[in-house]
């Protein structure tokens, strides 16, 4: 998820990476803990912060494999 979110925000900002990682940041939280926030609100599934921390964290890791393909291009 952040693999491609980063690599989106690369291509429409290719001059300002480092606000395209801020902004795939946002995403991958928004959507990971959002997630979680609607299993709580539902009762559909199981609400755990920690399944949120890790989803962030895996973003991350996406985020900086795609940091590390664009700074090799650029």
């Amino acid at each position: 998820m952040g693999l491609l979110f980063q690599f989106s925000a690369g291509l429409l900002l290719p001059m300002h990476l480092y606000w395209a990682a801020i902004i795939s940041l946002a995403i991958v939280t928004a959507i990971s803990y959002g997630w979680e926030l609607l299993s709580k609100i539902t009762g559909k599934g199981h609400y755990e912060i920690m399944d949120a921390v890790f989803s962030i964290i895996g973003g991350l890791v996406g985020m900086g494999i795609m940091a590390l393909a664009w700074h090799q291009l650029y």
